[in-house]
């Protein structure tokens, strides 16, 4: 019977990033009769306001947790004072979809991308700039990346995945949910060892 795994997701979304590496190995050990679908979640709309210093304080706090909980997460502290923050995550997110349009590879290419500018080299992917570069650098058509990142298609892919993943019932990021021909779990993620989470969805797909 069919078996898709979804995982939903912002590229700009903090916990995400931390759960990278399991994810990486939840995913090199899943049966090869699973497939995996990634989703756009769509953090936090579009905007050009300055984050405010309240959400400021409250994200750089989430990123010391992290690197708290997750050893293997790095960050590079200097983006508070390099860049002006914005609460904007919908440009980060077609950038995904208007590189995946080029290739599919380019989805998880562009993620690892918009993630290592963030959260480890101080560059702001709520700016269209640097997502234009960040297209560049993993081996886009810059200028079909330019003209795709805005376009009523990519805004409709997105609005999509929005309502596949809230028609999964995913209320938070990251999100892992196991579809076993109609009927669908939850997994809890782990944000250290992926062993648990293998072990569930390999118990769920035998029942």
């Amino acid at each position: 019977m069919p078996t898709t795994l979804y995982y939903v997701h912002d590229p700009m979304c903090s916990w995400c990033y931390g759960f990278g590496p399991a994810l990486a190995r939840l995913l090199a050990a899943l049966p090869t009769r699973v497939t995996v679908v990634r989703l756009l979640g769509g953090l936090a709309p579009d905007s050009e306001e300055p984050m405010t210093p309240e959400m400021r304080l409250r994200l750089q706090q989430t990123w010391q947790r992290i690197q708290h909980r997750v050893p293997e997460a790095r960050f590079n502290h200097a983006f508070w004072t390099r860049c002006e923050p914005k609460r904007s995550t919908w440009p980060a997110c077609r950038a995904v979809i208007a590189a995946r349009a080029q290739d599919a590879a380019f989805d998880d290419a562009m993620t690892s991308a918009i993630q290592r500018a963030y959260y480890l080299e101080a560059r702001n992917p709520s700016e269209r700039d640097t997502l234009i570069e960040l297209a560049r650098e993993i081996g886009a058509d810059a200028n079909r990346f330019a003209a795709d990142l805005d376009s009523d298609r990519t805004r409709n892919v997105l609005a999509g995945e929005m309502a596949k993943a809230a028609a999964l019932g995913v209320e938070g990021f990251p999100s892992l949910v196991l579809d076993c021909d109609g009927s669908r779990w939850r997994i809890p993620a782990d944000y250290v060892d992926h062993g648990p989470m293998a072990d569930l969805i390999a118990e769920l797909i035998v029942f």
